[in-house]
């Protein structure tokens, strides 16, 4: 008999609706329940892709025993971290005090209001991996709380309080400083593995924030930047974590040479990694690094886009009960398609009769460019064949932030790019985000599926969407996307606003045992940090200081962890970056659809991070443009920088010049 998740929307709750455990969805229901009968709450978090979220289900969630024990003494509630990360933020990191490591799936024991006492991740249901059973921690955890409530109580709120201080606001006097950008590239240089490139070792993980951060170092002058971004990305394209079939990465390499992924595949990775690979290929000119930008777009197009133009979640690693079997090869199996072809193949892409993954294959590349390009064929073929087998399961929710993500990346391909496919996606995404997901009021959901539109959106939804929003606009340079990012700005400092920098949640929120406030990058770009590099911008197009002053209050108070750990903080230091560069702003003055218009906004293309742009005709509504005629009738750029004019122009190599370095 299905249990209370049979009516939530979450693919990953949905797959726990027919356990015997009498699971409950976070809400008054449940903690109503655990106040009344005075028992504490077994919180499970996970997400739909997460391969040992899985495993822990089928091992003790499935199993009756274990289910027996959860209701009999426990309050059980299962959450959708990508549904819920304001709680996901607070109870993983009451479990990193705890235990000093955190992780999913997460498992929380809490009191009936709330707050946590004891935690960990996965539990197996035997001793094992030097980890107790979790049916013994079920009933270790109930006899502590019939015999030792008080004392359960008392540190738990001491917990509480801990995870409250992770998350005040600390002010620092100190002005901007370059010099922290300068000894962030050079801890970055001190930790970069030479040899397959990244940081960390294993797992490694893509670090698209820190990548995006040194390539404008790069164009600041620092040698020691750009070999570091090159020698990432080429051995990330041609390695395992890269789909070479299908485009698009995987979320981890489980090694530290990008080999074996944990397969799943996520919409954030994607649309970050996309566009690092397209402003590498800006750089460089590597032509490796276009492909994979294109086709990693090409995968989110074609496999994680709904119907009506919103992009999915995520795609799970396990397919048909095995992690990664959709992704691997046997050489038979290959020889089987190619035949002839097959030994070129099997040569360039590493397939070997035992395999490097448990007797299968993870494709990885090692020929050249002009080899992978004669290749295709090939591997349209393989693609092809592989398109019948099982595929990973889908998770098909629509979540703001990451959307943002992605409709930034397909905006800035399609002027990058002339990809006008990429441009229609995009349009499409933004009115599907503004129609579905934005509330009467002009505030945001979260997530969306299936028509239905769920949660109060956090803050990393604003400042992800106002970021996708401003590079449409720039892209077609239709001022109802800058509108609709101004309008999400000022809800945003409406209601998030924290004495410095921003809550994660809006002021009329649900009550929380914390109101979380999270500074530092994970696998997403933090909500503070996007919300410093949006304001900046934002600042110089809509002519607002306030927001300027805001995003430089914010920078001030972290800026002493951005040197110390450059690959926690990659989108402060891109905002900090910004700040320090004293960015370009150019007002195009003219008919956009008229050649002379058209040759000035090419003039302004290309990789230039430091600068703001905005076009139209006189009279268009956006602050920039206000009170700049057009000279002689004729389409005129105008640029500014630090509060002082240049010279307006109507030549687009005059105006290239006065960009160079931008």
């Amino acid at each position: 008999m299905p249990n209370r998740l049979a009516t939530e929307i979450s693919p990953y709750l949905l797959q726990h609706a027919d356990n015997p455990v009498d699971w409950y969805p976070w809400g008054e229901e449940a903690l109503e329940k655990a106040r009344r009968e005075d028992k504490p709450i077994f919180l499970s978090i996970g997400y739909a892709a997460c391969h040992w979220c899985h495993v822990m289900a089928h091992e003790s969630f499935e199993d009756p025993q274990t289910a027996a024990l959860l209701n009999e003494y426990f309050v059980p509630i299962k959450v959708d971290r990508e549904e819920r990360p304001d709680l996901d933020a607070i109870y993983i990191q009451a479990v990193q005090m705890l235990t000093g490591s955190a992780g999913w799936p997460l498992s929380v024991f809490l009191t009936p209001d709330g707050h946590p006492f004891f935690g960990g991740t996965y539990f197996p249901p035997v001793p094992r991996y030097g980890m107790p059973a979790f049916r013994d921690v079920l009933r270790a955890v109930a006899d502590a709380w019939e015999n030792r409530r008080d004392e359960i109580r008392q540190g738990s709120i001491q917990i509480a309080r801990a995870v409250q201080q992770q998350m005040a606001v600390y002010r620092s006097e100190g002005p901007l400083r370059t010099e922290t950008l300068e000894e962030a590239v050079r801890q970055l240089e001190a930790a970069f593995d030479p040899v397959h490139g990244g940081w960390g070792g294993a797992p490694r993980f893509p670090q698209p924030m820190t990548l995006e951060f040194l390539l404008r170092r790069h164009l600041a002058g620092d040698p020691r930047a750009l070999p570091m971004v090159v020698r990432t990305l080429e051995a990330m394209a041609l390695g395992g974590i890269y789909d070479q079939l299908g485009g698009g990465f995987h979320r981890y390499s489980v090694d530290d040479r990008w080999l074996v992924p944990h397969f799943e595949k996520m919409l954030y990775d994607n649309a970050q990694l996309a566009r690092v690979y397209l402003h590498a290929w800006q750089v460089t000119g590597e032509p490796l690094f276009r492909a994979v930008a294109e086709e990693t777009l090409d995968y989110i197009a074609r496999e994680m886009t709904h119907p009506l133009g919103g992009f999915y979640a995520t795609q799970d690693a396990d397919s048909e009960g095995e992690e990664g079997k959709f992704y691997l090869w046997r050489p038979e199996e290959i020889r089987a398609v190619l035949g002839a072809d097959a030994d070129r193949f099997i040569a360039l892409y590493g397939v070997t009769a035992g395999g490097n993954f448990e007797g299968k294959n993870i494709l990885t590349f090692s020929g050249s460019w002009e080899e992978r390009q004669s290749l295709t064929p090939a591997r349209r073929r393989l693609w092809e064949a592989r398109r019948q087998r099982v595929h990973p399961a889908r998770d098909e929710k629509v979540i703001v932030s990451w959307n943002g993500l992605a409709l930034a990346a397909f905006a800035e391909a399609a002027r990058a790019l002339g990809r006008e496919d990429y441009r229609r996606i995009a349009e499409q995404n933004a009115d599907f985000l503004l129609t579905h997901l934005r509330r009467p009021d002009g505030r945001l959901w979260h997530v969306w599926k299936d028509g239905q539109a769920r949660v109060e959106g956090f803050l990393d939804d604003y400042t992800h969407l106002v970021d996708g929003l401003l590079e449409l606009y720039r892209t077609t340079f239709d001022p109802r996307w800058y509108q609709a990012a101004c309008e999400l700005a000022g809800a945003m400092t409406a209601h998030f606003a924290a004495p410095l920098g921003f809550y994660d949640t809006a002021d009329d929120h649900e009550e929380l045992v914390v109101r979380p406030r999270n500074l530092q990058d994970n696998a997403v770009p933090s909500g503070n940090g996007m919300a410093a590099w949006v304001l900046l911008r934002l600042a110089g197009l809509a002519l607002t200081p306030e927001y300027e002053d805001r995003a430089r209050e914010g920078l001030e108070e972290v800026q002493p962890l951005l040197a110390r750990y450059p690959l926690a903080f990659g989108q402060w230091l891109i905002a900090l970056d910004y700040a320090l560069a004293g960015p370009r702003e150019v007002a195009v003055v003219g008919n956009p659809d008229a050649e002379e218009t058209r040759a000035l906004l090419a003039a302004a293309e290309g990789y230039r991070p430091h600068t703001i742009l905005a076009a139209g005709p006189p009279g268009t509504p956006i602050p920039l443009l206000a009170d700049r005629p057009m000279q002689g009738g004729r389409a005129t750029a105008y640029v500014c920088r630090r509060g002082v004019c240049l010279e307006p122009t109507g030549d687009p190599d005059a105006l290239r010049r006065l960009l160079e370095g931008g």
